[in-house]
């Protein structure tokens, strides 16, 4: 099994904390769109949204988020021979299913310097261009990345669109409030996916210096995301990376490697 994934994809970290929590294993194959590496030829053929993560057994090939860890669930049923073949509950999906639906994107993009961000999108415009002209039977693609591009810039100018998407997540948080009022986890007393769902959401308003404003306005949630930090694995996909110290080692390698390549205009 292949996964195809980066620390810094969140739905990335949901599908590796299934796959920990599950214990199978998998070969860790990383790919990271902050530096283009999602657009070469290699991976844009197998995937031409060039979105993470991307899940491969053999010839069979998933691309949707839910799917990825519903399979992991199947996974490991069979592989522990369990008589009982015990899935996803119908509440379970649900909870994942309304996660899924709040897109982080423009939400953490808006959160970034707006001089950063408009670096690395510049460097990324560049990759896809670069890599149109190596592949030119891809160019169709290539060229509709380019233009989702440019559509996120111009979506990142509109108020309403961040203010919709800020609306969206708050809506979320507050249910999952006041299910935690009752509830030790998500779903009941028991760990499922549906946290697996949830941790990065909260991880990612950490890396983004807003869980006053958004966990710890909000009791059960900021005692809940201090319990499901302990779980080892949070700590391998998530902590591993971002706990600390080690979030500004990820992102200052990231960051000078877009600067070098850009200064040397190597795409």
């Amino acid at each position: 099994m292949q996964l195809y994934h980066h620390p810094y994809s969140l739905d990335s970290q949901k599908v590796r904390l299934a796959l920990e929590e599950k214990g199978i294993d998998y070969t860790s194959h990383h790919v990271n769109p902050i530096t283009g590496k999602n657009m070469d030829a290699s991976f844009f053929r197998m995937n031409p949204t060039a979105k993470l993560p991307v899940f491969q057994n053999g010839s069979h090939i998933i691309f949707d988020t839910i799917e990825m860890i519903q399979y992991v669930e199947r996974i490991a049923v069979v592989s522990s021979h369990a008589d009982g073949m015990t899935f996803t509950s119908g509440e379970v999906l649900e909870w994942m299913q309304k996660i899924q639906m709040w897109n982080p994107k423009y939400f953490t993009l808006s959160h970034i310097p707006g001089k950063y961000r408009l670096i690395v999108s510049k460097f990324m415009r560049r990759v896809v261009i670069a890599r149109m002209a190596e592949s030119p039977d891809l160019a169709s693609a290539y060229h509709r990345r380019l233009k989702a591009a440019y559509e996120t810039e111009d979506k990142l100018r509109k108020h309403d669109v961040l203010e919709q998407s800020k609306e969206d997540l708050c809506r979320l948080l507050d249910e999952v409030e006041t299910k935690l009022s009752d509830t030790t986890y998500l779903a009941g007393e028991d760990f499922t996916m549906a946290d697996v769902m949830l941790i990065p959401v909260l991880a990612r308003l950490v890396l983004l210096k807003l869980e006053d404003e958004y966990i710890n306005s909000r009791p059960n949630i900021a005692e809940y995301w201090i319990m499901v930090q302990q779980r080892p694995s949070y700590k391998q996909v998530i902590g591993k990376y971002f706990g600390g110290w080690r979030k500004y080692k990820t992102l200052i390698k990231t960051w000078f490697f877009v600067r070098v390549r850009s200064v040397l205009k190597r795409y």
